[in-house]
């Protein structure tokens, strides 16, 4: 199928600001699932068809509510009244071919689409606007565009190409998966060997662990909303479906109920949870993916929660006497009830350091905090490395990643990345925005070395002091002694956004002042001393952009100078997408 709408919208049921609306049956989260679908484990659940969904869907049409805003809401305006993105977009039919049909989902349909300008295909989710009843379900859409380019980069996260918006829909148009859900994959296997079963665990956990570095949780993982770039590839796996996905703050406590039934943590049903929710979802996919069956199933959807509550896991049936002690281990550490002992995304994944010794022992005095505790806390869980797909280096959260990354780049890549961020539209930033807030902990609108230093120990780091301030340094460019919103945004947004050909134009023209097509030293002057930079060395940077010696740099020169040292980032490293940038586009110059 690929890419299809079959993921559920947040439903209301506990805390619902218009407890009269129409409930859909169609959607599959928590507080509205159809009993009659909880009567059998996943190997033997019929998915409701696509046919089935739209027929229901046409139906309550005529009952919708339509709002846009509060007061669209009061007034009872048409739909076309109002903006959902709250900005003006291009037509997606100026840019794209709208294909045949690929899913049917709650709020909308996912069509094949082809881009004009370069033939590349990719899915266009069209979400109805008449279908959005509330200021919530608007919020919702808003958010989940925003936290797709958040996340944006990532190589097991399907890539959003962009979101527009016409008289009746708001498309999401975002990288194609043609090979399927993973749910189906299960389905037609049964279940995996262990060394596969890790290889996918790793994959899905990394997804949640580059999500909880990023300040998102997803909320609704599960096996439906896994798609498979390519059908002969079971590990060219993308994460899909944000849209019950919500920013978080570290320590933020969460108690509206969401997600699918055999997969909710009982903390979200006790209504107070937080990221270690998602690592409960990952095992119970873990679960799955070893025994064709989820942990917890009953005959209705009540006694799916009780099972839930009670957390009693099956090791005694088929196939579990023949898996391994090991992965065991890790799913019960995984679904373990109580949060607070649960392990994080990172430590499930992170490298052995092989770090314990005689002397660390005598750290660990208390009998709740063993030596064996403090070695899962530095090393993954064994099961993982024992398959041979432990990660190769230690993990840095995201942001950490991305703020090194910018520390070595030179001045006047700095500066454009600047300019670059400043184009960038609300809902591209709109995640990096959520963290400089949750850093900039005294709302002076820039961030210190000391907020700089908690909030990446909140988001997991473990750097030196020295390293921090290397990298305060690195962001800080106009040497003011705090980081400010635009530079954190410059030093933290992703450099896929450095493919972009219409970021590259213009940045370019930001600096090439008189259009001649060349940026001069001068000009490069000038542009320092907008941004306040003192200590740039002019001659050095056009030396070592400057390829062809004419003193001056070129558009070519430019981009090769933007685009060196991102390799392993974006499309290049995404071995099975179908997705291209920009510059690989019919006609484009070849950097």
């Amino acid at each position: 199928m690929g890419n299809a709408c079959c993921g559920s919208f947040r439903v209301r049921e506990f805390e619902d600001a218009n407890p009269n609306k129409p409930k859909n049956p169609n959607s599959n989260s928590i507080s509205n699932l159809d009993n009659n679908n909880c009567q059998k484990p996943l190997k033997y659940q019929q998915k409701r068809s696509a046919e089935e969904s739209a027929k229901e869907s046409t139906e309550k049409d005529s009952n919708l509510v339509v709002v846009g805003a509060k007061e669209a809401m009061k007034r009872g305006v048409d739909s076309q009244a109002y903006c959902v993105l709250g900005h003006k977009t291009d037509s997606i039919h100026d840019l794209y071919l709208l294909g045949r049909k690929l899913g049917q989902g709650q709020f909308g349909t996912t069509y094949l689409c082809t881009e004009k300008a370069t033939g590349v295909e990719y899915a266009c989710k069209s979400i109805s606007k008449r279908k959005l009843m509330s200021v919530e379900d608007l919020e919702d859409v808003r958010r989940e565009i925003q936290i797709m380019h958040h996340l944006s980069g990532h190589k097991n996260i399907v890539l959003i190409k962009g979101a527009y918006e016409d008289h009746m829909y708001v498309h999401i148009v975002m990288e194609l998966c043609a090979g399927g859900e993973l749910f189906d994959r299960i389905i037609q296997r049964g279940h995996y060997s262990e060394r596969k079963a890790a290889e996918l665990t790793k994959i899905i956990v990394g997804v949640v662990e580059a999500c909880h570095s990023l300040g998102v949780m997803h909320r609704d993982l599960k096996p439906e909303n896994f798609l498979l770039v390519n059908k002969d590839d079971d590990f060219s796996l993308k994460a899909i479906d944000f849209g019950l996905s919500v920013f978080f703050k570290p320590g933020q406590i969460f108690t509206d109920v969401v997600g699918s039934p055999y997969y909710v943590a009982p903390e979200v049903l006790c209504k107070s949870y937080g990221p270690e929710a998602d690592v409960w979802t990952a095992g119970v996919i873990l679960y799955i993916l070893l025994s064709g069956v989820p942990p917890f199933w009953a005959e209705s959807q009540q006694g799916i929660f009780d099972a839930v509550l009670k957390g009693v896991i099956d090791f005694e049936s088929d196939p579990w006497p023949v898996i391994s002690d090991s992965a065991k281990d890790l799913i019960r550490k995984m679904l373990c009830s109580q949060p607070s002992e649960r392990l994080t995304a990172h430590q499930v994944l992170s490298i052995s350091l092989n770090a314990a010794s005689s002397g660390i022992k005598s750290l660990f005095k208390c009998s709740h905090f063993t030596l064996a505790t403090f070695e899962l806390l530095i090393s993954g869980h064994p099961w993982i490395c024992e398959n041979g797909v432990a990660p190769d280096r230690s993990l840095d959260p995201a942001v950490l990643s991305r703020l090194k990354q910018f520390s070595a780049m030179n001045k006047f890549k700095k500066m454009a990345l600047r300019v670059i961020a400043e184009s960038l539209s609300e809902e591209e930033i709109a995640g990096l925005k959520e963290m400089f807030q949750a850093m900039d902990t005294d709302n002076s609108g820039a961030i210190t070395f000391d907020e700089l230093k908690a909030g990446l120990r909140r988001y997991g780091s473990t750097l030196k002091d020295v390293e921090i301030r290397d990298l305060m340094e690195a962001a800080d460019v106009d040497n003011s002694g705090t980081i400010d919103y635009g530079e954190f945004i410059a030093a933290t947004v992703h450099i896929n956004k450095l493919e972009r050909e219409e970021h590259l134009v213009a940045a370019f023209s930001y600096f090439d002042k008189d259009g001649s097509g060349y940026i001069t030293v001068d000009e490069l002057q000038q542009a320092c001393k907008e941004h306040h930079m003192t200590d740039v060395f002019l001659d050095d940077i056009i030396k070592e952009v400057d390829q062809d010696n004419d003193g001056r740099i070129d558009y070519g020169e430019f981009v090769a100078m933007m685009t060196k040292g991102n390799a392993g980032v974006g499309r290049r490293t995404m071995r099975n997408s179908v997705n291209i940038s920009m510059r690989d586009a019919p006609g484009a110059r070849n950097f």
